[in-house]
């Protein structure tokens, strides 16, 4: 099914295991907002109505990891109902910042938490959403980029490829005009294996990038171990470093793997 011009297309949002942030992104884009309901019908969107349109979504939007036998199932139904669907976040893309469970034991997890674990039922890891069914595309960042969000919601409306950055922290450091703190104050930094979205934000605050926004395209990360080694940072401090948001997103799990993490 493709989207006509017999009706509005409609937009659905879902939530997954998340912290709403990516979510609240969308609310967040405040009077563009008023131009992207103008042009879709919100069908389904819990975190901002309570009304829902029933039947298939043109376009929806996911948010979170898939951590439950209930949350496996319902993401299936969301893509048998979702002509494009499209995830948002780090949990989203890469399992999140719970994605630490996967190198964990869960069962020891679940007893020092929860009072009664014999009630939680779960899944032994937080995997993305593209690990169980097809996503057609990725927006990445914890949260993502509002204007980016935007930017993919046209580009369904136009029925076109979304245009977001494929280049690393670093270029929108030199963007903004921001002085290196690698190089500046020897500060460990994973803007130059990080995906851009943030606009650099940490680093104008003489603070290292923390990966926020996963890894870039093609990232060398091998090469940017070696330069945090030389900045003094030992093997288990170098492999916590990518043990963060996106800590089971591919390159930076193998790194992080790769220095005993």
């Amino acid at each position: 099914m493709t989207v006509t011009q017999s009706r509005t297309p409609r937009l659905a949002v879902w939530k997954f295991a998340s912290c709403d942030g990516c979510q609240l992104s969308l609310l967040d884009c405040e009077d563009e907002l008023l131009a992207v309901a103008d042009a879709i019908d919100i069908a389904y969107f819990m975190e901002a109505t309570r009304g829902r349109i029933s039947g298939r979504y043109d376009l929806s939007l996911v948010e979170g990891s898939i951590t439950t036998e209930h949350d496996l199932e319902r993401i299936k139904e969301v893509r048998r109902r979702s002509d494009f669907l499209i995830t948002i976040g780090a949990c989203a893309t890469a399992g999140g910042i719970q994605a630490l469970r996967n190198f964990a034991d869960v069962a020891e997890y679940t007893s020092i938490v929860y009072a009664r674990p014999d009630y939680i039922s779960t899944l032994a890891t937080s995997a993305p959403i593209a690990d169980h069914v097809r996503v057609d595309f990725e927006l990445r960042g914890c949260p993502i980029n509002k204007q980016q969000l935007l930017e993919v919601v046209s580009a369904f409306l136009a029925k076109r490829k979304p245009v977001t950055p494929a280049h690393s922290v670093c270029v929108e450091c030199k963007l903004r005009g921001t002085v290196c703190v690698m190089v500046a104050h020897g500060t460990p930094c994973l803007g130059p294996v990080t995906h851009a979205g943030c606009g650099a934000l940490c680093p104008a605050y003489d603070r290292g990038c923390y990966g926020c926004f996963g890894p870039m395209e093609t990232p060398n990360t091998q090469a940017l171990s070696s330069r945090l080694a030389e900045l003094g940072m030992d093997q288990r401090a170098i492999g916590r470093v990518y043990s963060t948001f996106n800590t089971d997103a591919e390159e930076f799990r193998e790194e992080k793997e790769r220095h005993g993490a």
